[in-house]
């Protein structure tokens, strides 16, 4: 069973849920933010104006000035029911009027003027905001500025700030809310077509390789697409299978009926002559039924490695001399010549090593078993921009009629009527799974000659350096 992770929905959930809730937070920062800087602006205004009311209380007179604070300047202020107030009116000479003498102006370098300047700071262990500003006035022996301070204490701002924060980020939390109720159905909505991909998939009985039929939106249907191409190509695998099983089961069936017809004949003969044929024929029927299984499971792995195995750089001179060498053994008991000429020290090509030697080793046993009766030759050369392997015999090869016919499994050509049928198949496979073609053909000599292309893997300079390399 596949091995099965979060779920999809759920994924999605997670994830817009995050996103959701990472932007209530910086929406939440923003609206406290933007709050205190509203309380601010809205306190400021009341504190400015009652600085103003008590600068207008300012007088003089003869050699003083006197200043009476409104009592309707604290009394705007007092809406603030838990903060304190503190205030300091300083003359020209920077003597206190009245009020606190220890409260601090809030006035910038260069003095004071008409302007209000604000800050916050400190009093008496009070965060306060405070106001400074000044007012010019002139009498008999008084000239100069007046300055007027006014402080506040910040538990109103504080508290309007957290009110605003507080209705904001309901809001906002109400907002994502419903944000992502819709965004869950909205998902769950999208991803019902991939349950009925499920659905259609799982009511299929294993044996229907049939492209899937459903509607789906162009993302699920990228997904449908890549389904019925993985069913085609396991419909094709699997016929392929099954044509060859069948056909494997019936070639396989008929030495297998007449080995058995041969030993019930010897287990009833008693003559020792006839007995000694009869044994002749047993084991020549099992040689060609070894022979037929081993085409057989040559022809599977073959086939098996074209799909899994990764190409790399191979040499044909060594693989093919090895090739060679397995199949010299089967020419020792007939005056077979076997010769192996290279054109070229190193031949590299992409491939797969041990399907290559397999081909060129069966192609050699096809010469030395069906076709010579004195000589067979494996040749290497560069041909252009492919690499070519030829096998060549003095025997009568295979009439060019019959030249597209032996390469599909079980027939047989004229001169190989007890073979497998399957030898040249194999070759064919895998020189064109290997991007190359396999053709038949006569030589100046009269020879009849099997050829090999495949391509090069670089040209002739770089074809020893590719070789070391991979070694």
């Amino acid at each position: 069973m596949t091995p099965r992770g979060p779920s999809l929905y759920r994924r999605l959930a997670g994830v817009i849920t995050v996103v959701l809730a990472i932007g209530a937070l910086v929406l939440g920062w923003a609206a406290w933010i933007y709050a205190r800087v509203a309380a601010d602006e809205a306190y400021d205004r009341l504190l400015v104006g009652a600085a103003l009311q008590i600068a207008e209380s300012v007088a003089t007179e003869p050699g003083r000035v006197t200043v009476d604070p409104p009592i309707s300047a604290f009394e705007t202020l007092a809406l603030a029911r838990d903060d304190r107030i503190f205030y300091r009116v300083t003359d020209p000479k920077g003597d206190s009027l009245t009020g606190q003498d220890d409260l601090a102006s809030a006035r910038r370098p260069g003095g004071p003027g008409r302007e209000p300047v604000l800050s916050d700071g400190v009093y008496r262990g009070f965060p306060v905001r405070i106001v400074t500003l000044g007012r010019f006035v002139t009498g008999p022996g008084i000239d100069g500025w007046v300055e007027v301070t006014l402080a506040q204490t910040r538990l109103a701002r504080l508290e309007l700030a957290r009110d605003l924060t507080l209705k904001s980020v309901l809001l906002v939390l109400g907002m994502s809310l419903l944000a992502l109720v819709a965004l869950l159905v909205a998902v769950r909505v999208a991803l019902r077509p991939l349950g009925a991909v499920q659905a259609a998939m799982a009511a299929r009985d294993p044996k229907d390789l049939r492209p899937v039929e459903i509607e789906a939106p162009r993302e699920v249907a990228m997904l449908v697409d890549s389904i019925n191409h993985f069913l085609g190509r396991l419909a094709e695998r699997v016929g392929g299978m099954e044509r060859f099983i069948a056909d494997a089961a019936h070639q396989i069936r008929t030495p297998l009926t007449a080995l058995a017809a041969q030993v019930d004949l010897l287990s009833t003969e008693t003559r020792a002559e006839r007995r000694r044929q009869q044994m002749a024929r047993v084991l020549e029927r099992i040689e060609q039924l070894g022979r037929l299984t081993s085409q057989l499971l040559s022809h599977a792995m073959v086939i098996h490695r074209r799909e899994v195995v990764q190409l790399g750089p191979v040499d044909l001179v060594p693989v093919a001399q090895a090739a060679l060498k397995e199949a010299v053994p089967l020419s020792l008991d007939r005056d077979i010549r076997v010769s192996f000429e290279p054109a070229a020290p190193s031949l590299v090509v992409r491939g797969d090593r041990v399907s290559i030697g397999e081909v060129i080793a069966n192609a050699v046993h096809n010469a030395i078993r069906h076709g010579a009766p004195g000589l067979v030759s494996l040749r290497l050369r560069a041909e252009g921009e492919d690499a070519v392997v030829e096998i060549a015999d003095d025997g009568p090869g295979i009439p060019p009629e019959s030249w597209d016919e032996v390469v599909k499994p079980f027939v047989r050509g004229d001169a190989e009527a007890s073979g497998s049928g399957l030898g040249l198949t194999i070759v064919s496979d895998v020189v064109v799974a290997h991007g190359g073609r396999l053709t038949f053909g006569r030589d100046e000599a009269g020879l009849f000659v099997v050829s090999l292309r495949f391509p090069l893997l670089a040209g002739a300079g770089e074809t020893r350096r590719l070789t070391e390399a991979a070694a």
